[in-house]
């Protein structure tokens, strides 16, 4: 087992008030036209918007102010896709946490099946030896946002540990309680306590096996506003002319994911009850798959259908091109039910800028769920694209006094 990275030295997150019209109220106004319609009509949208600058003293040590537009952590909106963060850094902190010999990411393991409508998973031909592995689940999770990929580490976690450690790190405003996308589909509330067993293994023997688990206590947490949502929804081709009810669904608030992501991205800057047990090793891993591209990765192998910016909102989300290799972004997405999310640490490794952005948005017109009519391409895209190219060249010219050294994201893919 790998040593637990330690740190010599505790820097909790600076984040320094602001007065109520800050700068991301400013760039808001300043590029209404450039924006468009979720700029001019921010609740219509369901629009919240979390932006933290980055500033570095003489020894590279960060100071983190953060600005907020319409943020309001009561305020339900579908998390979607960006569940699978959690679900990865979790995962790899309880490999950790077993503190078994040979327990490593990339160790082998087959799925079993208990009960309907759990399935079983013996190989993954998409991975380097045909096996499946807790590190080849998160490589998938933010390559391409793969479902049964996250499906997999929720199982692995369990409902209930799962939510007890958000708890502990003091992520309170997120509760996680179910798969998600086609995989995830067949699990009711009920069945979703359920989590499959688990055998890790090497050549012929067993490392750890972990039984089917079942939560006794699902997570609760205090009502929010908008959990009944539309006029509408689509139900085995019919429409149900009534709210749709996300009373039962995933939480994740934008305050929490970008905490979350901090801490990944800055572990000696973060309070240590919110830390992960990850080693050194773990953190460059997780740099490496969360910045890469899936062209850059030889297992899986993608084609161009999942091209750079596939899961790159932000700057780049409304284009189909080649993201330039000086420009990095560590983030999970999220999109369905007319919801659009991204958690984002961006760099621009030439030009030293780093700065955190999370934002998410909803567009659904006609505020019928289920019916795959969502402006995903002619409003939220572009949307969030733009918002990432003003707050990008805002930083460009916003002046530093030190420089960063952001030697660690120069990575190798």
């Amino acid at each position: 087992m790998k040593n637990i990275f330690l740190f010599s030295s505790i820097l909790f997150f600076s984040c320094q008030p602001t007065a109520e019209k800050d700068i991301l109220h400013q760039l808001i106004s300043q590029n209404k036209t450039v924006l468009g319609a979720p700029a001019n009509n921010p609740e219509k949208f369901e629009l919240q918007i979390l932006y933290t600058q980055i500033d570095r003293d003489d020894n590279n040590t960060p100071t983190f102010t953060t600005h907020k537009f319409n943020v309001d952590k009561n305020q339900y909106f579908y998390p979607a896709s960006t569940v699978k963060m959690p679900a990865a850094f979790f995962a790899l902190e309880k490999i950790n946490r077993l503190n078994k010999e040979d327990l490593e990411i990339d160790t082998p393991l087959r799925i079993d099946s208990v009960r309907a409508p759990q399935t079983r998973l013996n190989f993954d031909s998409s991975s380097t030896y045909g096996y499946a592995s807790i590190g080849h689940f998160i490589k998938k999770v933010f390559l391409v946002s793969d479902n049964d990929a996250n499906n997999r580490m929720y199982e692995f976690l369990g409902q209930e540990y799962f939510n007890a450690e958000l708890q502990k790190k003091g992520f309170k405003n997120t509760k996680i309680i179910h798969r998600i996308g086609p995989s995830g589909f067949p699990f009711d509330y009920e069945m979703n306590r359920y989590t499959n067993p688990f055998l890790f293994f090497k050549g012929d023997g067993p490392i750890y096996q972990q039984p089917e688990a079942f939560a006794k206590n699902p997570p609760t947490l205090p009502p929010m506003e908008k959990l009944l949502k539309g006029k509408g929804y689509m139900s085995d081709g019919k429409l149900i002319s009534e709210p749709k009810d996300f009373s039962r669904k995933n939480r994740f608030s934008i305050e929490d994911m970008s905490a979350m992501l901090q801490a990944i991205m800055f572990p000696e800057a973060t309070p240590e009850h919110q830390r992960f047990d990850l080693t050194e090793d773990d953190y460059n891993f997780l740099y490496k798959v969360m910045s890469m591209r899936p062209r850059e990765s030889k297992f899986p192998k993608y084609t161009d259908e999942e091209y750079d910016s596939y899961v790159k909102f932000f700057i780049y989300g409304d284009k189909k091109e080649r993201i330039p290799d000086h420009i990095r972004t560590f983030n999970k997405v999220g999109w369905a039910y007319g919801c659009l999310t991204d958690v984002s640490y961006i760099v621009d490794l030439e030009k030293g800028i780093e700065f955190f952005l999370t934002a998410t948005i909803s567009v659904n017109e006609n505020q019928i769920f289920n019916d795959d009519k969502y402006e995903y391409e002619t409003i939220g895209l572009p949307f969030l694209s733009k918002l990432g190219k003003v707050v990008y060249d805002y930083e460009v010219q916003r002046e530093r006094k030190v420089k960063p050294d952001l030697s660690k994201f120069k990575i190798e893919y």
